[in-house]
């Protein structure tokens, strides 16, 4: 799997400090750790079930088109991560400006807030007293973890939009919709697509690659996007 930090142009930072108190549960330190890990890079397991690759065609070489040009979006969910056993499913706000991006995810009664935001040169995390900084996303999971991971792809993959300009394979249903595809290793499932306007985005978004158990789950995406686009229908 190709692990090495891709451009900045792609940056978008999932992390979540090791760092937390034990005071606040119940969201473990190593499930918030997962959660940086995962958000950052995984995928639903196995393609089993899904039909052959399809040949591109022409409505998803428009919508590929549109969500490539959409920058400015806001979205609200849960993200259920399962890592080495064990379960979380902290809330997640996640705010994306051009280049400029700011995600925030906590847990039950707020525990373990934490708020991560990012600009092209820079990125920063802060929970509770802690703060850590780094000039790029893949540099700060590097430093706190010790794992080079592609985790600027999620910008991309959370719009239901394999990364521009890297081999993908692609699976689209009965209505040439992009239901799932591969890439990097990685497998991206989409479901509950929602019409905005002229773009359909997911409500849900699963992730896994296969040669670890590592699981992500995006539930319940509610998506704010320009007033020009409308909203879901």
């Amino acid at each position: 799997m190709d692990c090495k930090p891709i451009s900045e142009r792609q940056g978008t930072a999932f992390l979540i400090s090791r760092f937390i108190s034990p005071s606040d549960a119940p969201v473990s330190k190593a499930a918030l750790c997962l959660v940086s890990l995962c958000l950052l890079t995984a995928v639903l397991s196995a393609c089993s079930g899904l039909a052959p690759p399809a040949i591109e065609n022409s409505s998803w070489a428009l919508q590929s088109q549109q969500l490539e040009k959409l920058t400015h979006w806001q979205l609200r969910g849960r993200v259920n991560v399962h890592y080495n056993n064990e379960s979380q499913t902290p809330r997640i706000q996640w705010q994306h400006s051009g280049r400029a991006y700011q995600i925030r995810l906590w847990g039950t009664f707020n525990a373990g807030n934490t708020l991560i935001r990012g600009e092209p040169g820079r990125v920063s995390l802060d929970q509770g007293d802690q703060h850590f900084s780094a000039t790029s996303p893949e540099e700060l999971i590097l430093q706190q973890l010790g794992y080079e991971l592609p985790i600027s792809y999620l910008e991309f993959w959370i719009k239901g939009l394999p990364v521009p300009d890297r081999p993908a394979a692609l699976f689209f249903n009965d209505l040439n919709q992009l239901t799932a595809f591969e890439q990097a290793d990685w497998t991206v499932t989409l479901s509950d697509l929602r019409d905005y306007g002229d773009l359909a985005l997911p409500r849900r978004v699963d992730i896994m690659r296969s040669e670890n158990d590592a699981q992500l789950r995006f539930i319940g995406l509610r998506w704010t996007l320009p007033n020009n686009r409308g909203s879901a229908r």
